[in-house]
């Protein structure tokens, strides 16, 4: 069996990730991570995750997780996510991110560890199989449709979600961008208010929505004269994102060394 680390092992997402690492039949749980001052530090990983006790206990420090044993680390958290795959690289671990708070400049960063530190890194806004899938959709009915199909997406997170819109949103909107060759930053409207004018065709409509415990949902929609086409994806459970992730490392256990993503791990480029 191969062990797996957890950055953030207490939060919502970690407790998913260390309950699908203990029941699967290809995965252990070699270690879990927390910021240094957690309630959480120095207690069993799986009795916080509620999947009974394991042995392994929250440290504050990936370094000290990184036991012999350990040959993947999955990081969701959304800081120190460069330091943390510097360090799995330096280890030689296999490193999946699921943050959706990466900036270009940190996509920029794990490439070049990816090129010239031999490392071998998943990262993906959505680790969501049926997300992913929603990706290569869009991307093929935004091309074939044209532009006389006007494009919005909605997206809806629980009343916690401190960003928006949501890196899944975000990314569908350059699918889009991408296939019909726009710029993100000029066709991207997010939200409207007052006297907007008439919609430009180069235009794609951005709205996030906030409320209760909604896990995650999105929707892209293409309106013309007489119809409308919606491709949506409704997350009911963290789960999801676990497998995918899971999915990613047993991926990166085989690959060479090199910067991937979700299309790469799914096959679906």
């Amino acid at each position: 069996m191969h062990g797996v680390v957890i950055i953030g092992a207490a939060g919502r997402m970690g407790r998913r990730l260390v309950d699908n690492v203990v029941s699967s039949p290809e995965l252990k749980l070699a270690g879990a991570v927390e910021f240094p001052g957690s309630p959480f530090v120095g207690q069993d990983a799986g009795i916080v995750a509620g999947c009974g006790e394991t042995g392994v206990i929250i440290t504050d420090s990936l370094e000290k997780a990184l036991t012999p044993d350990a040959e993947a680390v999955i990081d969701f958290a959304t800081g120190g996510v460069i330091e943390a795959a510097k360090v799995a690289v330096s280890k030689n671990c296999a490193m999946v991110i699921g943050t959706t708070a990466l900036t270009a400049e940190d996509k920029a960063e794990l490439k070049r560890l990816a090129d010239e530190e031999n490392g071998r890194i998943v990262a993906a806004n959505n680790m969501s199989v049926g997300v992913n899938l929603l990706f290569k959709l869009v991307s093929e009915a935004a091309a074939f449709l044209g532009i006389d199909y006007n494009v919005e997406i909605v997206e809806m997170h629980h009343n916690k979600k401190l960003d928006a819109p949501s890196g899944t949103a975000y990314r569908l909107g350059e699918v889009v961008c991408q296939a019909r060759k726009w710029h993100y930053d000029q066709a991207v409207k997010n939200g409207r208010a007052g006297m907007v004018g008439k919609r430009p065709a180069e235009e794609i409509g951005m709205h996030a929505l906030r409320g209760g415990d909604v896990v995650g949902d999105h929707t892209v929609i293409f309106s013309a004269e007489g119809e409308r086409l919606e491709l949506s994806h409704k997350a009911s459970s963290r789960d999801m994102f676990a497998r995918g992730a899971l999915l990613a490392v047993e991926y990166l256990l085989d690959a060479p060394a090199g910067l991937y993503d979700m299309q790469d791990v799914l096959n679906l480029k």
